[in-house]
């Protein structure tokens, strides 16, 4: 079967640049787009997905093993990246939220405790450390040194699809104690975990709860391969949101390198 190439026309604007041609995918996997500059001559716009043309048409020689580490990358970092350029209204911007409240926590000597499920637990579990290395007092839910939450304290849940069992009960016990709850989530409005956040920060990525809509169905009807698949999307911006969190962090609280080094395990 031929590998295709699925991309949109738009009508006639002048001469294809590269700035026209923002992503491009074959069988769900995008690809460079400069690779396509010399063999597309008409006047093409990746918007929606209208017809499918035949690979060998456009450029023969082009072949998914030939795509580069760069390339693919890049691809990634900018379907990432393409997140924190939606809009979230009526949610405030989630590194403006996430920021405040652990600015709050800090000034007030409380703590931070931290926690979700799979890939996104991960995410959070290297926010924890880092958060540790700026100076807060930091924790993990479930680690073995994980003291009591109080009033004091600021509780940060993640649930992308919108609620995890694990994560409902520890936000309901979180704030049954006064602690503050901020929830991670790309279901704002029907999520079940939300209506035990104090306040939620949006990220609007694909999740488990929608990646089967996003979708694309290929010849003979079957499902093509997504370039991130699941809920790889959110959980990378997850990453990338926390990297945004902890570099502002540090300036707020005026944390040196030295001072962020100095508090790094030396037991490796």
């Amino acid at each position: 079967m031929l590998a295709t190439l699925a991309i949109c026309t738009l009508r006639p604007t002048g001469p294809i640049s590269l700035g026209h041609v923002m992503s491009v995918r074959r069988n769900n996997h995008f690809i460079p787009e400069a690779s396509l500059l010399g063999p597309i001559k008409k006047h093409v716009l990746v918007r929606e997905c209208r017809r499918r043309v035949p690979l060998a048409l456009l450029n023969p020689e082009m072949d998914a093993g030939n795509v580069s580490m760069s390339d693919l990358a890049s691809q990634i970092c900018n379907q990432i990246a393409s997140i924190f350029a939606k809009p979230t209204s009526p949610y405030p911007p989630a590194l403006d939220l996430i920021l405040t409240e652990l600015t709050t926590v800090a000034s007030r000597k409380g703590r931070v405790f931290l926690y979700g499920v799979g890939r996104e637990g991960l995410m959070l579990k290297a926010l924890c450390m880092r958060l540790f290395h700026l100076g807060l007092s930091a924790h993990f839910v479930f680690d073995m040194t994980t003291p009591p939450i109080s009033s004091n304290d600021l509780f940060v849940a993640s649930a992308g699809p919108g609620g995890f069992s694990t994560v409902d009960a520890l936000c309901s016990v979180a704030r049954s104690q006064g602690a503050r709850v901020l929830l991670l989530t790309a279901q704002p409005k029907s999520g079940s975990s939300v209506k035990h956040a104090s306040v939620v920060a949006y990220l609007p990525a694909q999740t488990m709860a929608d990646d089967a809509a996003n979708s694309e169905e290929g010849e003979g009807g079957e499902i093509g391969r997504a370039l991130l698949p699941m809920g790889s999307v959110y959980e990378g911006a997850m990453f990338v949101l926390f990297e945004m969190v902890i570099f502002k962090l540090g300036e707020v609280l005026r944390e040196n390198p030295e001072d962020v080094r100095a508090r790094h395990t030396n037991l490796e």
